[in-house]
């Protein structure tokens, strides 16, 4: 479908709304909206401009280092209530992860608070209103065709998913997202959006309790007696399975004879967690 030139518009308008939120209050929700809305506005313009001018190429700078930034508060806000949500008997050390989680919290939510000083969100609400204003994309354009072609490129690779392959598809599948939900509405590219969404939830839910586990791991020292740890590397294995799964439906959807663009491959899937680079670029 083409391109909603109003729901293209609106990115920019929502994100300058938050920049504010965010700036006067980093709660978990107005670091979360303005993540998310920075990775939409990032995502469109680098996908859907196919020359970007160099004040475009500033604002993609500007707001890919602060919604990092962000992404660190907001990752540290999930495997917080995450962690409250786990029954386990050993409550000491379970304790001790949280303190841990909201020590570093309170550090990170001051460097992102910083970073977004008065002068920064002026600047970036500017660039947000000119890149707005000028930019246009042509009418023809197929947001929807795009997104599925990114992920297509994934799918090309037949060697079973690894914990890295997978975390790469949550970043793709994300990104997939935003380009179709520029997309004018219908019926087909509503049952992207929505299969896409669902992807992102469950391999984000995976990476989430794998690097909540990682760091347990670190802070009690491969504590092999730990009941915390155990419980926490089994909920990551099945939480890891379920991605797989995910995956497989997503592509089994992608491949159908509406679609067609994405081939049904991976088929042999390990069934193991291995183990990945938790610093990556934040999604």
């Amino acid at each position: 479908m083409p391109i909603d030139q109003k729901e293209f518009r609106g990115v920019f308008k929502k994100l300058d709304r938050q920049l504010t939120k965010a700036a006067r209050k980093p709660s978990a929700e107005n670091v979360h909206k303005f993540r998310t809305n920075s990775r939409r506005v990032e995502t469109v313009l680098e996908r859907l401009i196919a020359a970007p001018d160099r004040s475009t190429k500033k604002l993609v700078k500007l707001l890919s280092k602060l919604r990092k930034k962000a992404g660190k508060v907001r990752d540290l806000d999930v495997q917080t209530a995450s962690l409250r949500g786990l029954k386990i008997t050993q409550s000491t050390q379970k304790n001790q992860l949280l303190s841990s989680l909201c020590s570093e919290r309170d550090q990170r939510e001051k460097k992102f608070s910083k970073a977004l000083d008065k002068a920064t969100v002026q600047e970036l609400q500017q660039r947000l209103e000119r890149t707005a204003r000028q930019i246009e994309i042509p009418e023809g354009m197929e947001p929807l065709s795009i997104a599925l072609q990114e992920l297509g490129k994934l799918g090309q690779d037949s060697a079973p998913l690894s914990a890295e392959k997978l975390h790469q598809y949550r970043i793709t599948g994300k990104q997939a997202r935003y380009l179709a939900e520029m997309a004018q509405k219908d019926p087909e590219g509503e049952r992207v959006i929505e299969q896409l969404k669902r992807m992102q939830d469950v391999i984000g839910d995976w990476h989430d309790w794998l690097t909540l586990t990682e760091r347990a791991e670190k802070l009690f020292n491969g504590d092999k007696s730990s009941a915390l740890v155990a419980a926490m590397r089994n909920l990551a294995r099945a939480k890891f399975r379920q991605g797989l799964d995910v995956v497989s439906e997503t592509k089994t959807m992608l491949a159908n004879e509406k679609f067609g663009l994405i081939p049904v491959r991976d088929r042999t899937l390990k069934k193991t967690p291995m183990k990945t680079n938790t610093k990556a670029a934040a999604a």
